[in-house]
């Protein structure tokens, strides 16, 4: 089963939480955070998603933010 990396600030735990339902459907999802909808900073949560689709532990990774901004940048850092 192929497996995706899901990672989100605050402003996006929401949509984390409902794309995660839908998609543990057909795939099993790795939740790297956060886990409310209380203020965080998100390369805390992001870095950990995309070293895991970096280093193969996971196939695709998903990262959700307010802008979509902050965690494109972050995410882009990795291969």
């Amino acid at each position: 089963m192929e497996k995706i990396a899901i990672a989100a600030d605050h402003a996006g735990f929401e949509y984390k939480e409902a794309i995660k339902t839908l998609l543990s459907k057909k795939f099993e999802v790795i939740d790297f955070g956060t886990n409310s909808s209380d203020s965080v900073d998100y390369p805390d949560y992001v870095h950990p998603a995309a070293n895991a689709v970096e280093e193969g532990e996971c196939d695709y990774g998903i990262v959700i933010c307010g802008s979509g901004n902050g965690v494109q940048i972050t995410a882009n850092k990795h291969q």
